[in-house]
């Protein structure tokens, strides 16, 4: 018998068999699950299909992101209600608005274990696997379901590994590594795959590295992503589990449908053009653009490594006239150390505006909403049409520098071009 995927193991542990292959259908168990402010929609499924108790209460989580704080009445009460049946069932974590986002939160508290299955309500569940958990998203439906019995069907997905040598080199970042993978494949050249991340280049990258490499294969139509348990997640998670890992890697035997080598030091900064996140350009071809708003935040990027390359571009310079920035740290956590370190300072000098933690700008639903024929440059994930709020707007997709680097000069800009210079 051919050895396994990480994927594969994963799903055979949680399905209770020794093995499985991709296309199977198996019922798991997911280790642990988290929702949203739209829980609202769960509980109305969860009571619509008569449960009455939820299974397994203490391995579940809720986190307020998307719409926090709340900016109509209709969000208030269905806050209101996810509080109350949080405090009634029992519901192992709670983290009310202004926590961060989910999945930035799950990790930091350490409910996400290597070789867990956990779930989501929200499609960049697979953020989780920058610590090697295989994680999904699901409908609100699905999870209503899952609080009532504890268990979900899925269908194995074929694993594709993507080979990472090399290193990046300075000025370029895992945004881009992503985008340009993106670029490669498609939006939906992933689908329902479960993308590994592995090689002598990936072991050089951090675990934030890996939350916005595993965070956006989501825009591959991947089922997940992640990278395999090693040294750098065993430092990063010391003493921050809630619960014993179960730490898998693939076999050497395993079958991989696609291997993809990508070389990180020959890779360039590049954004994603409006309407598709696979429209990738190199910055060069679209250096010059003018923009009107920036925004650095997102489940993508904006940890405290993010902060601190925007930081050390704006120290002693202003954010250009023409231009709103809005920074939004990924939780609550970063927006303490980035403030003892002085990033936070370094931005509101610059002229940029700090927003409380969460999802912010990046769905549309809650401030920084784009007017007819802006253009914002964005460190999230998607960028759609009406993806922040306004079909009539423009949103390009890029890294952190590239962002910060963009909003001093008014136009995209390569980063590389203001390092070294004051």
């Amino acid at each position: 018998m051919a050895g396994l995927t990480v994927a594969e193991k994963i799903l055979a542990r949680c399905s209770g068999r020794t093995s499985v292959s991709a296309g199977d259908i198996v019922i798991v168990q997911p280790d642990f699950s988290y929702v949203h402010d739209y829980a609202a929609f769960v509980i109305d499924a969860f009571n619509s299909m008569g449960f009455s108790e939820v299974i397994r209460p203490g391995r579940i989580a809720v986190c307020f992101d998307h719409v926090t704080p709340a900016n109509t009445i209709r969000e208030a009460n269905n806050m209101k209600r996810v509080r109350e049946f949080s405090r009634a069932h029992g519901l192992g974590g709670f983290y009310e608005g202004g926590a961060g986002i989910g999945h930035q939160v799950m990790v930091e508290e350490g409910w996400i274990a290597p070789g867990s299955l956990v779930a989501s309500i929200d499609s960049h569940a697979p953020s989780c696997g920058s610590v090697g958990a295989f994680a999904v998203g699901i409908g609100e439906s699905e999870m209503g379901y899952l609080w009532g019995t504890s268990r979900l069907w899925l269908k194995v997905p074929r694993t594709v590994r993507v080979e990472l040598t090399g290193a990046l080199r300075s000025g370029v970042y895992a945004k881009d590594l992503i985008l340009t993978l993106i670029g490669q494949l498609g939006v939906l050249g992933g689908l329902y795959s479960a993308i590994e991340f592995a090689g002598a280049g990936g072991s050089s990258l951090s675990i934030s590295e890996r939350f916005t490499i595993c965070n956006m294969t989501a825009e591959l139509g991947a089922k997940t992503g992640y990278f395999s348990f090693d040294a750098v997640t065993a430092e990063y998670l010391e003493g921050r589990l809630k619960e014993p890992a179960f730490a898998v890697m693939s076999d050497q035997d395993a079958h991989f449908e696609e291997t993809i080598p990508i070389d990180l030091s020959v890779l360039e900064p590049v954004v994603a053009l409006p309407g598709r996140e696979d429209r990738t350009a190199s910055i060069s071809s679209v250096a010059g653009t003018q923009i009107d708003q920036v925004f650095f935040g997102s489940c993508t990027n904006v940890r405290l490594d993010d902060l601190k390359i925007g930081a050390d571009l704006l120290r002693g310079r202003k954010i250009h006239p023409s231009v709103r920035m809005l920074v939004v740290p990924a939780s609550r956590a970063v927006a303490i150390d980035a403030s003892r370190a002085g990033y936070l300072e370094v931005f509101m000098e610059a002229g940029a505006t700090i927003m409380p933690s969460g999802c912010a700008v990046c769905a549309g639903a809650h401030q920084g909403v784009l007017g007819d024929g802006e253009k914002c440059l964005s460190t999230s994930n998607r960028n759609g049409a009406g993806r922040m709020g306004n079909p009539l707007a423009e949103i390009y997709l890029c890294s952190p520098a590239t962002a910060v680097a963009s909003a001093i000069t008014g136009t995209i800009t390569d980063p590389r071009s203001l390092v070294g210079q004051r």
